[in-house]
């Protein structure tokens, strides 16, 4: 048995010196054009050293149109009657009526939403209600992972993230952060006013209104072009991304990463230290960790809680890129730092094979994009979602976290969003009928909040 995991820079105060601030290229999608270059930075926008780096060119959907219009809101068209409707992500507790008093009429019921797929509205950049520009200086980001914190809050992790572009390197960072506790989702999923210093606020800060990136770079790979989270999930009171190491960006969907590892943080996202255990070489080539084989198929995650009576997490991994299939693992909570202690399906043996990544085997076929995952409480099943060859949005259903997987059902076709679709990441407060999910749009570089209803 392993020793407890070591964290590189674990104590907050350390965990700090691990943070860089800073800038990055800009990315191919021309982000700094159009109603986010007409955004006028305040008087007191800071610039940021710069980062190593080159433009997210693996992030670009194939057939990307990065002149299209911004999608519209409301119904999807050509998905009416594939889905049906239920009611709110979180539902309020009845209040008890008082003694003496005549309990109020039940309230109409709300109308039905209409079947289908919609997008409710922008998560961030220029059209978004939390005007992420003003208050976290972000004029264009992606990704959006979204995971429960345990303490009745939902983080989301973003990826390559640019501010007001009149402002030299353009504000980049490699990733941000934001909390939540919106659980209307009318319009949005709503951030509050980030406080500097404050780890319950909208955002971690290094400056009122400006969002810090929260994990650098290890400095482990000769060359490194960002770093990039895939995957969250809260445990034990810490919170936890697992990220990928982008060792170059090559063509549209594709790009190669050196390794992933998972970062923790002990005080909700302020400050992330990582466990250098966790680091996983997607080949050989860097110097402080051996490339373990089948480790190259763990480069992307997406953490799975389960249903009723199982006592493990569970992380789907994908290799770099959107071509590869998609492969699980399983662990206790306490060794989730560790993937030395994790085990890994094998439909060969029909088994959990302990500490073998290798040993793996596919359990959902290729191309999978970003995904992510849950169990459905409507549904009784384990639900993924991502984006397949066609960069169509699809879910599978299956009824144990390693399948059998069924087949894919659409949930929102690439053509009716010609700029460009990728990274379908749920909502954890959405597991019934109504499915809430993030979706990154390329050509306006920003996130979207999408609602599908399930049968």
């Amino acid at each position: 048995m392993s020793p407890r995991p070591r964290l590189f820079s674990m104590s907050v105060a350390s965990v700090f010196a691990l943070i860089a601030i800073g800038v990055a290229p800009q990315a191919v999608a021309e982000p700094c054009t159009g109603a986010a270059a007409a955004i006028q930075p305040p008087p007191n926008a800071g610039e940021t050293p710069a980062l190593p780096g080159g433009p997210p060119r693996g992030h670009r959907p194939a057939g990307a149109d990065e002149g299209a219009p911004l999608p519209r809101l409301g119904q999807i068209p050509g998905l009416r009657g594939q889905v049906q409707q239920q009611a709110a992500v979180r539902p309020v507790a009845p209040v008890p009526p008082q003694p003496g008093a005549q309990p109020a009429p039940a309230p109409a019921p709300a109308p039905p939403s209409p079947p289908g797929t919609s997008l409710v509205g922008w998560v961030t950049g220029p059209d978004s209600p939390n005007e992420t520009a003003r208050r976290f200086a972000i004029t264009g980001t992606d990704l959006g992972i979204m995971w429960d914190n345990g303490r009745g809050q939902v983080l989301m992790a973003f990826g390559d993230t640019y501010g007001y572009c009149s402002v030299k390197g353009q504000q980049w960072r490699y990733n941000v952060l934001f909390r939540s506790q919106d659980g209307a989702l009318s319009n949005t999923v709503a951030v509050p006013d980030g406080v500097v210093g404050n780890p319950q606020s909208g955002s971690p800060l290094w400056a009122p209104g400006l969002s810090k990136q929260i994990i650098n770079s290890l400095k482990w790979a000769p060359t490194e072009k960002g770093i990039i989270p895939t995957a969250g999930i809260s445990v034990g009171g810490q919170q936890y991304i697992n990220f990928m190491s982008i060792r170059s960006w090559d063509s549209d969907g594709r790009w190669t990463t050196n390794y992933s590892a998972i970062a923790v943080s002990p005080d909700n996202g302020e400050h992330w230290g990582v466990y250098p255990d966790s680091v996983r070489a997607a080949g050989p080539g860097i110097d402080k960790v051996k490339y373990v084989p089948g480790n190259e198929n763990f480069q992307m995650g997406a953490f799975l809680r389960p249903g009723p009576g199982d006592p493990y997490l569970y992380s789907f991994g994908t290799p770099s890129g959107r071509g590869g299939s998609a492969y699980i693992a399983r662990f206790a909570p306490s060794h989730l730092p560790d993937p030395r202690r994790w085990e890994y399906w094998s439909s060969a043996s029909n088994a959990w094979v302990p500490a073998d990544p290798g040993a793996a085997t596919v359990v959902i076929p290729g191309p999978v994009g970003e995904m992510s995952a849950q169990y459905n409480t409507h549904l009784k099943q384990y639900l993924v979602l991502y984006c397949n060859g066609h960069n169509d949005v699809v879910m599978r259903t299956a009824p144990a976290p390693q399948g059998p997987w069924g087949p894919e059902q659409l949930l929102v076709p690439s053509a009716q969003f010609p700029g460009g679709i990728y990274a379908p990441y749920l909502h954890p407060w959405s597991t019934g009928r109504e499915l809430y999910f993030n979706l990154s749009e390329w050509s306006a570089y920003n996130v979207m909040l999408m609602k599908s209803v399930l049968p």
